[in-house]
């Protein structure tokens, strides 16, 4: 059984990007537009996704909002949750990681390295 992952990105081709190259890898790739979205997704997956992949800067619930709202639910606090971030002010690597994400992956995608970056925070199977 392959890892289950949603991927929540408000950029259409860096969505379609990612969601192409962890599906091409074999992974069960789900897709959320904004932090709302992806929380309506992330509630509706049975079982609950291995990893979530999220832009931090998003129309309707940033990333930070999503992780905050994520963490606030017991049945899916558990879920490794990484930021995909182009890092463009200084600080935000540490901001990402002091407010509670994973991980983090920095944009923009390498092709070549980002399903090794990812492999890393998915759970051994």
């Amino acid at each position: 059984m392959s890892a289950v992952i949603l991927v929540i990105e408000d950029d259409l081709a860096s969505l379609d990007l990612v969601s192409y190259l962890l599906g091409h890898k074999g992974y069960e790739v789900h897709r959320a537009e904004n932090g709302k979205q992806g929380l309506q997704v992330v509630r509706s997956l049975q079982p609950a996704p291995d990893l979530i992949l999220t832009d931090n800067q998003m129309p309707e619930l940033n990333g930070y909002e999503f992780l905050e709202a994520l963490r606030s639910e017991p049945a899916l606090s558990h879920i490794t949750v990484v930021a995909i971030s182009a890092f463009s002010m200084r600080g935000d690597k540490q901001k990402i990681l002091a407010s509670g994400f994973d991980g983090y992956v920095s944009k923009p995608i390498d092709p070549e390295q980002f399903v090794s970056q990812v492999e890393y925070w998915l759970p051994a199977r």
